[in-house]
Formats: structure tokens, C-alpha cells, sequence
């Protein structure tokens, strides 16, 4: 635009003056037309040009009609010699070439835009130009010839940049298909070792703990005497449990994540009050705070809430004998938010009990909060107790496993 002013002046610059009719500057007027259209040069570019043409047409065809009309062509008036006309021209060609979808396009607007330059001649005669030091013959030609190399350079340039716009836009395309390839490749790669890994669940996994389950069962049948009967009955309802959470976890692998209308049915969250009692009758005094209304949820959802509150209590009981333990439930229409937290221990824990079990069920808890897409973070607080804070969604997301927060695990 700042070009544009610049040929705008040249345009209107004489030797002795103005070249506007004192009465009103109309020439001024459609300089000004003709260059309200280029904002429109990007979503617009052959209504552009072709509406710069028109404009252009109009003093033209008015000097040729009526001389002296719109421009003082005789008397004491003479031109130093313009830039370029119109104006405008090199814009609307750049845009013609550079904006538009097809050359079919761009070609006639072009054309056009050049047609009246040749007829330049007819409305300014060479009479009017007189340079400022001698003579010069030829000036409308010279007009003509600057005006027609400035129109088919901003052609040309708009062809350049339209191309390399194109370049670009598919090397940009090319790029984002081949990210969009690998993703799926990746994608199919990781359902196809999920597919695996439920198979080999399935076929093995299930198969002995189902073993297990029915032999169980049978020394239940078997046993001699009650301790032993109640033994195997516990073994074989915790087998049966395991198989539900195996089914669960089979199906969650399985899923593809293009939908859940093999999901398991919503039911509400495990009661916990029976894990509080339990912990009460070997001397652990738990505090139990509950808000909110407890949602329905996948049964996978909620039997690892109930896991992770058990799994707080039986290590309070192994390391933190003594300690007092209060358990926070909130519920949430979308999940639900526990927190687990003890005291410091009252007195030293038990050698032989703190050192029974594998030491890792944290860190199995981990695996199941993060299979199910829910977070977790467990480690010492600052009065020297310990807090196991989890979230959990109430319906478990297919193929979901954003990544967990830890806190180190103290030892033992």
C-alpha cells in the first residue's frame, strides 16, 4: 500500500500543478476505486483484477469521449512522467497469479488488466508531457512499455510464489499423512500385542488359576476337619475372585478402543466398611470419612479401589504398628478420589511380619490404577506417617493409560 501511494502521487504530480479539474478531483476518485478492491485480492483475486480493469477503462474511455474531462491535457499542465498506470496493476496481476486456483483463471484476468495500457495512448496525448530538461519524444510509448513490464512482473512473481505456495502446502500434506501412517502402524502394532498378551492370559493364566479354583473346591469337599474346610473355602473364593478380575483385564486388552458396547454392566462401588472391620479386629483403629454419592461404576473400577485401601491397611499393620489410620472417600459422578493416611508408628514394627510378602504391592497397585487410566501417589508426609492418594475413574476408558505419579516407596 505504501508503493501504491507512492504511484499515486507520481500519477498525480505536474510540472505547473495539479492535474484534477479544479471542480471536484474525480480523477482522485477513481485512483482511490481502484484500490479498494485489493483488500479483497486474497479470498477474491480474479474479481479483483477484474474489477481493477473496469476502473481502469473508465477515465480512459471518458478522455477518449470527452479530452480534458477528468485530466488537464492542454494548457499549462504537464506531466512528469508517470510510474506506471493504473496503479494498482502490478497488484492485481500478483494476486490474479498468486490466489487464484487455476491458470484458465489468471490468464484472461492478466490479459485484461494489460488491454488497457495499450490504449493509453488514445486518452493522454504525447503533447501533454514535457520533462523538466529538454525534450523527449515517445513518452506515452514509454508509459506503455514501463506499465506493461510492471503488470507481467507482478504476473510472474504471483506465478512464483502460487507455486511455491503450492510446494509447500503439499510437502505439508505429505508430512501429515506420513505421521497419520505411523500412528495407525503404531496403533495397529500395539492392538495387535494387546491381542497377544489376552490370549496368552486367556489360554494360560486363566486355565491354572481355573486349577486351582476346582481343586480347592475339591480339598473343601475332602477336608477332615473345619480349619481346613474354611482354609480351602477362602482359597476357592479367592481364586474365583482372581478369575473375575482376569476376565476383566482380558477384556480391557481385547478392546480396540472404537468403542464399549462389549463393556462390562455398571454396578456400584465395593463397601469398604468390612475392610475397616477387619483392620479394627487386629488392634488397627481406622477412621472412615465418606462424601459425595457413590456412583455406579465398571466392576474392574471398583474392585481396584477396594485392592488399594487394602493394600494401605495391611501395610500400616506390617510397618506401622500402633499408628492411627484415617480413610477418606469422595465420590464423584465421574469416579471416585481415596486417600489413605497414617500416623507415625506408636512402637517399632515386627521384623518378622514387616519382612513378609514380595515388597511390591505398590507397585502392583501402580499397574492396576494405570491400566484402568486412573493416578496414583503414595510416600512419607511430613509428621513421619504415610498417604496413598488414588483417582479413579468410575468408567474405565478403552485403551487409556496415562502415565502415574509416584513418590518413592520408604523402606520397610
Amino acid at each position: 500500500m505504501v508503493i501504491l501511494g507512492v504511484v499515486f502521487c507520481l500519477t498525480l504530480a505536474t510540472q505547473n500543478g495539479s492535474i484534477l479539474r479544479p471542480h471536484g478531483g474525480l480523477t482522485a476518485v477513481v485512483l482511490v476505486l481502484t484500490a479498494l478492491p485489493l483488500a479483497f485480492r486474497r479470498r477474491a483475486p480474479i474479481v479483483v483484477a477484474w474489477s481493477t480493469t473496469s476502473v481502469t477503462v473508465l477515465p480512459l474511455v471518458v478522455e477518449h469521449i470527452a479530452p480534458g474531462t477528468l485530466l488537464y491535457t492542454e494548457g499549462d499542465a504537464a506531466y512528469i512522467q508517470i510510474a506506471w498506470w493504473p496503479p494498482t496493476g502490478m497488484f492485481a496481476a500478483y494476486a490474479a497469479t498468486a490466489f487464484a486456483r487455476e491458470w484458465r483463471q489468471s490468464a484472461p484476468a492478466v490479459a485484461g488488466l494489460a488491454v488497457p495500457v495499450l490504449f493509453l495512448g488514445t486518452a493522454i496525448p504525447s503533447t501533454a508531457f514535457r520533462p523538466f530538461q529538454g525534450q523527449q519524444e515517445g513518452a506515452v510509448e514509454t508509459i506503455i512499455f514501463r506499465s506493461l513490464v510492471v503488470i507481467v512482473g507482478g504476473a510472474l512473481l504471483g506465478m512464483y510464489m502460487g507455486a511455491r505456495r503450492s510446494v509447500v502446502r503439499g510437502l505439508t500434506e505429505r508430512a501429515e499423512r506420513a505421521e497419520r501412517e505411523r500412528h495407525l502402524l503404531a496403533e495397529r502394532a500395539r492392538a495387535e500385542e494387546r491381542a497377544r498378551l489376552a490370549a496368552e492370559m486367556h489360554d494360560v493364566v486363566a486355565h491354572r488359576v481355573t486349577l486351582m479354583v476346582l481343586q480347592a473346591g475339591a480339598l473343601r469337599v475332602r477336608a477332615p476337619d473345619d480349619g481346613t474346610r474354611d482354609a480351602a473355602e477362602e482359597l476357592r473364593r479367592t481364586g474365583c475372585q482372581a478369575l473375575e478380575e482376569l476376565r476383566d483385564v482380558i477384556g480391557l486388552l481385547r478392546r480396540t478402543g472404537e468403542g464399549d458396547d462389549d463393556a462390562p454392566p455398571a454396578a456400584p462401588l465395593p463397601d469398604l466398611s468390612a475392610l475397616i472391620a477387619e483392620s479394627a479386629s487386629v488392634g488397627v483403629p481406622v477412621e472412615l470419612e465418606e462424601s459425595g454419592v457413590p456412583p455406579a461404576a465398571s466392576p474392574v473400577a471398583g474392585r481396584t479401589a477396594y485392592r488399594i485401601v487394602q493394600e494401605a491397611l495391611t501395610n500400616v499393620r506390617k510397618h506401622a504398628p500402633g499408628a492411627h489410620v484415617r480413610v477418606q472417600v469422595r465420590y464423584r459422578p465421574d469416579g471416585v478420589r481415596l486417600t489413605v493416611h497414617n500416623t507415625a508408628p506408636a512402637r517399632a514394627a515386627d521384623a518378622e511380619l514387616a519382612g513378609s510378602g514380595s515388597g511390591s504391592g505398590l507397585a502392583g497397585l501402580r499397574e492396576r490404577v494405570e491400566l484402568i487410566g486412573g493416578t496414583i501417589t503414595f510416600g512419607p508426609d511430613g509428621d513421619d506417617g504415610f498417604t496413598v492418594e488414588a483417582s479413579l475413574p468410575a468408567f474405565v476408558p478403552a485403551g487409556a493409560t496415562p502415565p502415574v505419579t509416584l513418590a518413592p516407596e520408604p523402606a520397610p
